[in-house]
């Protein structure tokens, strides 16, 4: 074990220094300037000698090597700077606005769970009746649908037409639903036919079918053994796909006007609040770091053929 927190302590040292590099450079390389819309050029009159003279003192006239360089000597005092928009700090802003992504987060992938979990598995159990042709059609539609048309298929229906649950903000548990309703019925048709797939892998290995000659209930054998077995690919596809269900949430809430961390970074693109993109980029690389390593060591408590492994690569 502490090898392998070794090896993903050196690993995220390496991932984050590139996000970090990368992240700087094309937000650099965006059209805009932020000294203009820190000005509100647009609005008041300023001279082009204010231009320059704020320019100069927020270091944009120095070389990109340069101010990279500072950047990076920030960082490791773990200073992410001031917000442009704000004024505030970036890690500040960043902290206020995270609670409610990760409600929205979980929300959805509660919904997916709700439904994944229980299509999935009946369309193994019953592999081509109706439920499998059914569960297959609502899959094929769900992938099919864009996330922020169904979003406002939902506003529709359920701040519109019926009622009864905001269609904005963060107002309580009722304002949740429809975001997570939306993002989870998104992700929900990858993860039906994947966990469907690897059921029925499962059930045609050679442990099953001793588990049925030494007279196991089939409930102890789904649940306890197939099951069990069946979760490892699904849990690769979720670490895999993370930076998808991140792209979703910042759709989602814009959509539905949720004062969470993806609005903000888009508020912050329009604004070219650099420090605050930038603090976004390293927050949102950290956290799909921190999941697949997580993924990682799921693997050895899911599979127990990778402790084999492990001891015999030891040996």
């Amino acid at each position: 074990m502490f090898r392998i927190l070794l090896r993903k302590f050196l690993e995220v040292f390496v991932f984050l220094l590139f996000i970090m590099f990368v992240g700087f450079l094309f937000v650099r390389l965006a059209p805009g300037d932020p000294v203009l819309t820190i000005l509100n050029v647009e609005e008041l009159s300023v001279s082009k000698e204010q231009v320059e003279a704020l320019r100069e003192e927020m270091g944009f006239n120095d070389s990109l090597p340069v101010q990279f360089g500072r950047w990076l000597l920030d960082f490791v005092k773990m200073d992410f700077g001031v917000s442009y928009s704000t004024g505030q700090p970036v890690m500040q802003t960043l902290m206020r606005a995270l609670p409610a992504t990760a409600e929205l987060t979980f929300g959805a992938l509660l919904v997916m769970l709700m439904i994944a979990i229980p299509l999935g598995s009946l369309s193994a159990l019953y592999r081509g009746s109706w439920i499998d042709q059914g569960s297959r059609i609502l899959s094929i539609v769900g992938a099919a649908v864009p996330s922020f048309w169904l979003g406002l298929i939902l506003i529709d229906l359920f701040g519109v037409r019926f009622g009864g649950l905001p269609t904005m903000g963060r107002d309580g548990f009722t304002s949740l639903v429809l975001p997570s309703l939306t993002l989870g019925l998104a992700i929900s048709s990858v993860y039906v036919r994947l966990l469907r797939s690897s059921l029925l892998d499962s059930l045609s290995q050679e442990f099953v079918r001793s588990a049925r000659a030494r007279g196991l209930s089939e409930g102890r054998i789904f649940f306890l053994h197939a099951f069990r077995h069946s979760l490892p690919p699904v849990i690769t596809v979720f670490g895999v796909s993370l930076g998808s269900l991140i792209g979703g949430v910042v759709v989602i809430e814009v959509l539905f006007a949720y004062p969470g961390i993806g609005k903000l970074v888009v508020d912050a693109i329009r604004q070219r609040d650099y420090p605050l993109i930038q603090g976004y980029i390293l927050i949102m690389a950290l956290i799909v770091f921190l999941v697949n390593t997580a993924v990682d060591l799921s693997y050895r408590y899911l599979n127990p053929e990778m402790k084999l492994k492990e001891k015999e690569a030891l040996r």
